[in-house]
């Protein structure tokens, strides 16, 4: 392990949040944060990185960004949600990358939920507010997943602003524009069937 100046920069075991001891974490493994070891809190301490603690992890060619929920990881691991184990290919106990970075903050994003059981949902957008509570970052190409009365929804990050990698939606106002979800077919229109041409038809009789 190592860091550069002025940068965190270290390579840990990952595992799924599932994977730690004590009460499950929905709110970590339905969300865009992670757990680092106590050591990191202090090395990040020492480099100065200021609030919002914000980091990139990569494996090869596949990488994605997060916040940071908690320093109570064991030394030498980092837990994660479980979708971005599979964003970034990971096997428990694989080596990931997690350096600090700095991310413009969000104005917009536009996603697309993975199924057509999101429109089920009621109220999508405020379901999708309190559920971004959980993220501190939007990583375009991500498929991050939520959890909303006992149901997990994928959600496709298709598009975000300003242009970036990542942005960070800390303490920001975010605009959000759903596109249809995966399967979704417009209603077919019913043909309307061609109008009928009533004819008064006039008395031959002359009644006066």
């Amino acid at each position: 392990m190592g860091s550069r100046s002025g940068a965190f920069n270290e390579q840990y075991r990952c595992y799924s949040v599932a994977m730690m001891q004590g009460n499950e974490r929905q709110n970590v493994n339905h969300g865009g944060k992670i757990i680092l070891p106590q050591s990191a809190l202090a090395k990040l301490a020492s480099l100065h990185i200021q609030y919002p603690m914000l980091f990139e992890l990569s494996r090869g060619s596949h990488s994605t960004h997060a916040g940071v929920l908690e320093f109570i990881a064991e030394e030498g691991r980092v837990y994660l949600p479980h979708w971005m184990m599979k964003t970034l290919t990971l096997s428990e106990g694989d080596l990931v990358t997690v350096k600090s970075v700095e991310l413009p903050l969000g104005s917009f994003v536009k996603i697309q939920p993975q199924s057509v059981d999101f429109l089920d949902i009621s109220d999508p957008k405020a379901v999708l507010e309190n559920a971004l509570r959980n993220f501190s970052t939007l990583t375009v190409g991500d498929n991050i997943e939520i959890s909303y009365n006992d149901k997990i929804y994928g959600i496709l990050v298709m598009e975000i602003r300003p242009p970036s990698v990542g942005i960070s939606i800390v303490e920001t106002d975010l605009e959000v524009d759903f596109a249809p979800p995966v399967g979704y077919q417009e209603p077919t229109p019913v043909p309307r069937g061609r109008p009928i041409m009533i004819r008064q038809i006039t008395s031959l009789y002359n009644l006066a």
